[in-house]
């Protein structure tokens, strides 16, 4: 049976996204799309390619709890889940809550989402935390060799400006951004705090605007406790992802325009210093993508159960 999806915050970046995969998925459909700035408008009228028939509606936490979807996808800036997800706890417990904010990314009591990395934990899963889209890249560069680390990992990363949202800012200026790079947040970057608490290693994470629309290139700075040979540290990384429908892996550095609109990622670009005790690796993903709509997609598949790969690949 179909699985209805509400999407709240649906007139984003990455709402957007997930009503355009929503549409495609053969055992999900969009049910509910919710936008106070847009309500009454139709939604095929505001998203490019969409076909739904709804119109966006503005409702209280109560309603969407009441709404009788199995899922509701929250896509809403950091700290405005909360009243959500109170909402389906006292009125609807059983509905899957997939939240694609900071919020829950450090409460036990939710399920982690990042499948590659953590897809043995998340049969039965009903409170699910979308991983950061810098911090999906910076794991899945970093976790095959998190024990083998001493001291920080430095991790770079160059977003493009759908990142910062809709909200006007110099960030998602594209006036501003021409020809420039933005560098924000060097230090303490709520994205840093995360990857270290889920690798259970230090991160050092920079993160900078460009003048380009999606995608991220992150590059990480590997300190190893003992030498390693790049053959031993290749064959790590073809352990972990040889077999991962969604990840590529290449040779050489990846680069950001060939995974735009794709819903994984891919690493490369592996090398190692002459003492083998350093290696830098690059990973690339979209933002709205595997940073954010079809991971979201993956953990819900998994949620019911289904293939995880369903409406993402052919």
């Amino acid at each position: 049976m179909t699985k209805r999806i509400g999407l709240i915050g649906a007139r984003g970046h990455v709402g957007a996204e997930l009503v355009r995969w929503l549409e495609k998925h053969p055992e999900f459909e969009l049910g509910l799309a919710v936008s106070r700035s847009v309500a009454g408008q139709p939604v095929c009228a505001l998203i490019p390619e969409s076909r739904s028939h709804l119109r966006f509606v503005d409702q209280k936490p109560e309603a969407i709890a009441q709404s009788g979807m199995d899922a509701l996808v929250l896509a809403m800036p950091n700290n405005e889940a909360t009243a959500y997800v109170a909402a389906v706890e006292a009125l609807a417990p059983d509905t899957v809550v997939l939240d694609l904010s900071a919020d829950y990314r450090f409460d036990a009591s939710w399920y982690y989402g990042l499948p590659e990395l953590t897809r043995s934990h998340a049969s039965g899963q009903r409170r699910i935390s979308n991983p950061g889209c810098y911090a999906t890249a910076m794991q899945l560069a970093v976790a095959p060799f998190k024990d083998l680390l001493v001291g920080a990992t430095q991790c770079f990363g160059v977003s493009g400006y759908s990142g910062a949202g809709t909200t006007p800012s110099d960030r998602n200026n594209p006036e501003k951004l021409r020809d420039n790079l933005m560098p924000y947040s060097s230090i303490g970057h709520i994205h840093e705090r995360e990857v270290s608490a889920q690798l259970g290693t230090t991160i050092e994470f920079m993160p900078t605007v460009a003048g380009y629309f999606r995608g991220i290139t992150m590059t990480c700075n590997l300190h190893f406790r003992e030498p390693q040979t790049l053959a031993d540290v290749q064959a790590r990384l073809s352990n972990a992802y040889s077999n991962e429908p969604l990840i590529e892996l290449s040779d050489t550095a990846p680069w950001v325009n060939r995974i735009a609109g794709k819903p994984g990622g891919m690493i490369g670009g592996l090398t190692i210093s002459k003492d083998g005790q350093r290696a830098v690796i690059v990973s690339v993903l979209d933002n709205l993508l595997k940073g954010a709509a079809t991971q979201a997609l993956q953990n819900l598949n998994l949620a019911f159960g289904l293939p995880e790969t369903t409406g993402l690949v052919a």
